[in-house]
């Protein structure tokens, strides 16, 4: 008798002992359908049943990004019972198919399940403050920035850029003479009330010979015949070499830039003090390596080539001065070099250190 109640009382224990929740959903993936960007935030519940036989605690919800926000139920759902998983989601700047997820964190097995959801947003109309966000005194353009991004150097590569007169009166839009290599042209130019147009810029680099890589100009802006005063557009181009038309056997027999290393590190100076630096370099290539231009990377920082033409197999060196003035602490400089090399025409180097500070100068 004493052996069945202790056989009994050990099967009902084993039985407790592995009582568990279940974490069932109708469904783990809702299709929202189609909604409106202006239409604001659009809730997705997903309900579910604890299947199990123990009690079922959600201990967290977690969204897959800032744009859904989450509620379930948060008190604990006993065997049969149900419960919610609620996502919200803004469809604030978004466009186009998407699909979010939220993970489900539970006491049940698995610890956790995913929920996604998923749906086409269409974008609201823009307004004309967001269409148009450089403002020039009765007239927007659509930014102040005119980017050509990169330009081949025997390229021409033209841009165009929307405006519009926001004003009660005819408006004439131009621009003070560009260099060479930059032509900007208003259509109209002279814009009734309301009217739209565009500025249509061209960009012709080989009238710009002695630029490489990123390049910058500032072009004054007349409205009716005035000058803006501190109001400029930002014209800007990457120019490139074009190796396009190279032939395999013109590849094969290229320079090769063959940089030692492409970071040294100055150590520690004095905050005034100037830390030299050296870059060494090789043509590991069958022709003529040429230097077409280096540039640092600010003001802080000048560097030079040892030589522009490198012959193969020779090598040569770029040196750099860093001017601490101004700097503390942990410091990272760039360089950048421009060479004919087809794999290594546009290299970035990296000058780091330590700029010490005193006490008397921290004082000051």
């Amino acid at each position: 008798m004493k052996r069945y109640i202790f056989v009994l009382t050990v099967l009902l224990f084993s039985i407790g002992a592995y009582a568990q929740p279940n974490l069932s959903f109708d469904k783990v993936r809702q299709d929202f359908g189609t909604i409106n960007e202006a239409d604001g935030k659009k809730e997705i519940v997903f309900e579910f049943k604890n299947t199990g036989d123990s009690v079922l605690v959600i201990t967290r919800v977690q969204p897959s990004c800032g744009c859904t926000a989450s509620d379930w139920t948060k008190s604990p759902v006993p065997p049969k019972g149900s419960g919610f998983v609620k996502a919200v989601f803004d469809p604030h700047s978004q466009s186009g198919h998407i699909t979010k997820s939220v993970s489900v964190f539970s006491n049940s097995r698995p610890s956790v399940l995913v929920l996604v959801f998923e749906g086409e947003v269409k974008p609201r109309e823009k307004t004309m403050e967001e269409l148009y966000t450089f403002v020039v005194g009765p007239l927007r353009f659509e930014s102040n920035h005119l980017a050509f991004t990169r330009i081949t150097k025997n390229e021409k590569k033209i841009r165009v850029m929307p405006i519009i007169n926001t004003s009660k009166d005819a408006v004439t839009l131009g621009f003070e003479p560009t260099p060479p290599y930059i032509s900007l042209k208003v259509t109209p130019s002279t814009l009734k009330p309301g009217e739209k147009g565009i500025i249509e810029g061209t960009y012709d680099a080989s009238l710009n010979p002695d630029a490489w890589g990123n390049v910058s100009d500032l072009a004054r802006i007349k409205v009716n015949g005035e000058t803006q005063t501190n109001i400029y557009l930002y014209v800007s181009a990457e120019i490139t070499e074009d190796f396009s038309q190279l032939s395999k056997e013109e590849l094969a027999n290229a320079p090769i830039f063959k940089l030692a290393s492409n970071e040294v590190n100055f150590g520690k100076v004095k905050q005034g003090d100037v830390a030299d630096v050296e870059f060494t370099f090789t043509n590991d290539g069958k022709r003529d390596l040429i230097i077409r231009h280096v540039k640092a990377g600010c003001g802080c920082t000048v560097a030079t080539p040892s030589q522009s033409v490198i012959k193969p197999g020779e090598s040569g060196t770029i040196k750099a001065q860093f001017r601490s003035a101004g700097y503390k602490g942990n410091v990272f400089k760039n360089v950048f070099v421009y060479t004919n090399d087809p794999q290594n025409s546009n290299v970035m180097l990296m000058i780091k250190g330590e700029v010490m500070v005193d006490d008397q100068s921290t004082a000051k």
